[in-house]
């Protein structure tokens, strides 16, 4: 019995030891959320209206045979995959992994951000043209240099399209993955925008060729940051999770070890009273 009590405070021990870094964890998660949240919705908002103004632009304009409004028709689809530097983020990154296996075929070409993608694709085989990792969670130049990059694979004929699968984030516990289409860009008819009289200065063709550039490295840093922010929810949650079990583990062992106490104790007294007995 004394070895069971021995053995079960150890496990107490090596629980609690476990809960701290948990806890630990989890608060450093909650403050980069905090942080990593605001640098997301500040920038959302600018995308946001960035996009909105794109959006009511391209119907007005008589040219949708400008590159940057069709796909091209040779070529696959590239896609831009956000996933994470570091682990400890529940399933966060395997979510992101299914939805590859759903939308992506083996032969559309994709570029990999995040050494935890970068290690899982690296067994599989999917063609990936590059693979970055390493990056700060505010990374605007790098994001900017894939933007470029994808982008003069686009209008070299090289891609049929752009994609994009990064973590839509909703709330603190509700994020999931999302693949949407940054080029070609999808004009939605409005009659009413249409019959408008708008005049360019300079041309319309023009316009677009410096805007839509700043239109895809706005909302490829937008979903990047969308994706960091459920990054660290996930991690967050992963670590309270975790926190919130070895509190229940401890509360099992301690009832274990008080009960094994107790049971060594009432041994102790019946043998001292069976001795007591034998000696009258």
């Amino acid at each position: 019995m004394a070895v069971n009590k021995l053995a079960i405070k150890t496990r107490i021990r090596s629980v609690e030891s476990t809960s701290k870094i948990t806890k630990a964890m989890q608060l450093v998660a909650a403050s980069k959320l905090k942080r990593q949240k605001e640098h997301m919705e500040k920038n959302r908002e600018y995308a946001y209206y960035f996009k909105e103004t794109v959006s009511e632009i391209l119907p007005t304009i008589k040219f949708s045979k400008h590159p940057f409004l069709k796909a091209n028709a040779e070529g696959k689809p590239l896609t831009i995959v956000f996933t994470s530097d570091m682990g400890l983020c529940g399933g966060y990154n395997a979510n992101v992994y299914r939805m590859i296996q759903e939308e992506i075929g083996e032969d559309d070409p994709i570029i990999m951000v995040g050494s935890r993608g970068e290690g899982w694709i690296h067994h599989r085989s999917f063609r990936v043209i590059k693979t970055v990792s390493g990056m700060d969670d505010n990374d605007y130049g790098m994001i900017a240099s894939l933007a470029d990059e994808a982008l003069a694979m686009f209008c070299r004929q090289e891609i049929a399209s752009i994609r994009i699968l990064y973590t839509h984030f909703k709330n603190a516990v509700t994020f999931e993955p999302q693949l949407v289409t940054l080029l070609p860009i999808e004009a939605e008819a409005d009659e009413q925008q249409i019959t408008r009289d708008t005049i360019f200065e300079p041309e319309g063709d023009k316009i677009l060729d410096t805007l839509v550039p700043m239109y895809v490295r706005s909302l490829l840093f937008s979903y990047y940051l969308e994706t960091k922010t459920s990054e660290q929810a996930s991690r967050r949650t992963a670590m309270e999770t975790a926190t919130d079990n070895a509190d229940e583990l401890r509360t099992t062992l301690e009832l274990q070890y008080n009960q094994a106490r107790q049971a060594a104790i009432t041994q102790e007294i019946t043998e001292i009273v069976g001795g007591a007995n034998a000696l009258e």
